[in-house]
């Protein structure tokens, strides 16, 4: 098969050309269907096609333009939805067994907002079971590859929308970060995760809305097509207690501003869990390149290893409110799933109380950070890629994890202090697989966070993944 050019497309030229009647939201539809065909056997990224009802959205949008109606920001393109967002007529499974024949009769609110905007659902990505795990794996569908290396892990929890956006199968996909969900397979799969402030998308359905450690969110191939994204998703719902007014805010602009005068700090291993030696080379020199755009950068070392444990606690109890009525059926769930489901179970109120209070000492740690720089930059993943057989790396530059989470603690530490983050390619390490760095900002900042990732995308491009087809 000879991959179609439509598919190498950024989202913001597919629906740019969309409105423009350069190309027909069918046509692309069809080319990324073709490219799923193709590339999705290997890769295992999208587990769920809806191409019935993609083709009847598609027809919609190009009904809109032949009228001359705006058919929305995000006119025709396609999108991936991750396998636990509940998506009205389509199948959603959360990857598990429980779970494996459930077609919702709602969207979800991002699914809602991406309709809205004149996007075409063509189908589910891939996710550990409920999405408790770094490592997209689950006993409905199997494990998703990441397409730079077919041995390898696209990690977790939205390995599957960052898979099939690395091999082409669709332009944009959502998906949800609580540890590091968005922004880890980003890193591992070579595209733009953005984790954004608790509140900025909405959550729904959910059992948790006053819970600042989940959030929903983009992921795309470049910057400018996650700002895209995130204009789309972003904004007050009536539903969700958390949600704010985006009133004068310009995501989609963003990435084009200055980054002049800012203040970066580059640090290496705040979890101290270590970090592979050439990541944090790459990850180094990518932030110090900011520099040549008029931001003033420097290294701090920073330790919030503290916080650690407190994850796991407050995790746990979030496991058990997840699930309060599954847990009954916690003996049917896979081991990463049901062991948080039983950390959070074994574990008393005192426990929880320690997760908050530890969890307001990191958010003063972090204000300190913040009160004299603007941005955190750091690596966002301590390992490259690792093989998909493997539930987690067991030993980090010669530091062996005490459990399967503790990798991610560069990502889970942020999560807890409720800040926004982004993962932008940042190079390619000597086995030419990508290698992320994550930019954090303050809350509400998400704008000099995407100008920022815009810059070292210009500076570091990897280019495409190859194809499997």
């Amino acid at each position: 098969m000879t991959e179609s050019w439509i598919v190498r497309l950024p989202a913001r030229d597919i629906a740019d050309r969309v409105r423009s009647k350069q190309l027909t939201a069918t046509q692309v539809l069809e080319a990324h269907l073709a490219q799923i065909a193709a590339e999705n056997p290997k890769v295992n990224a999208v587990c769920t096609v809806a191409e019935d009802k993609a083709r009847g959205w598609a027809a919609e949008v190009d009904a809109k333009v032949a009228a001359g109606e705006d058919p929305g920001l995000l006119a025709g393109v396609p999108v991936g939805i991750k396998d636990v967002h509940p998506t009205a007529g389509i199948r959603t499974t959360w990857g598990s067994p429980t779970k494996a024949d459930f077609v919702p009769e709602e969207d979800a609110a991002t699914v809602l907002r991406v309709k809205a905007a004149g996007a075409v659902v063509i189908g589910k990505t891939n996710t550990p079971e409920y999405a408790a795990g770094a490592n997209t794996f689950n006993d409905v569908f199997g494990a998703t590859r990441n397409p730079w290396d077919l041995s390898k892990s696209a990690s977790g929890s939205t390995g599957g929308g960052a898979a099939a956006l690395a091999s082409r199968m669709i332009a944009l996909a959502d998906g949800s970060d609580l540890g590091g969900s968005l922004r880890t397979p980003a890193s591992f799969c070579g595209v733009v995760g953005l984790r954004p402030t608790p509140g900025l998308v909405p959550s729904y359905p959910t059992t948790r809305y006053f819970d600042m450690l989940p959030v929903a969110g983009p992921m795309a191939r470049d910057v400018g097509d996650t700002a895209l994204m995130l204009q789309a998703l972003a904004g007050e719902d009536p539903r969700d207690p958390r949600t704010f007014p985006i009133v004068g805010r310009d995501f989609a602009g963003a990435p084009m501003k200055s980054v002049e005068g800012m203040r970066i700090a580059y640090i290496s291993d705040f979890a101290k869990i270590g970090v592979e030696p050439e990541i944090d080379e790459i990850c180094r020199a990518a932030t110090y390149q900011i520099g040549t755009w008029g931001a003033k950068v420097e290294e701090i070392d920073l330790d919030l290893s503290f916080a650690r444990e407190a994850f796991l606690q407050l995790r746990g109890q979030l496991m058990v409110t997840a699930h309060l009525d599954r847990i009954g059926l916690v003996d049917k769930f896979g081991p990463n799933l049901a062991g948080n489901i039983r950390r959070g179970l074994a574990q008393g109120p005192k426990d929880v109380a320690q997760g908050e209070v530890t969890r307001s000492k990191l958010v003063d740690e972090w204000t300190k950070v913040f009160a004299k720089y603007d941005a955190v930059c750091c690596p966002c993943s301590p390992v490259a890629p690792f093989p998909v057989e493997q539930n987690y790396p067991e030993i980090i530059a010669g530091k062996k994890m005490t459990t399967y989470i503790d990798w991610v603690a560069a990502t889970f530490l942020v999560t807890m202090a409720g800040l926004p983050a982004i993962s932008v390619p940042a190079g390619l390490d000597a086995n030419r697989l990508p290698v992320g760095l994550q930019i954090v900002t303050r809350r509400h900042r998400e704008e000099q966070m995407l100008a920022l990732a815009a810059k070292v995308e210009k500076m570091r491009p990897i280019g495409f993944a190859p194809s499997h087809a």
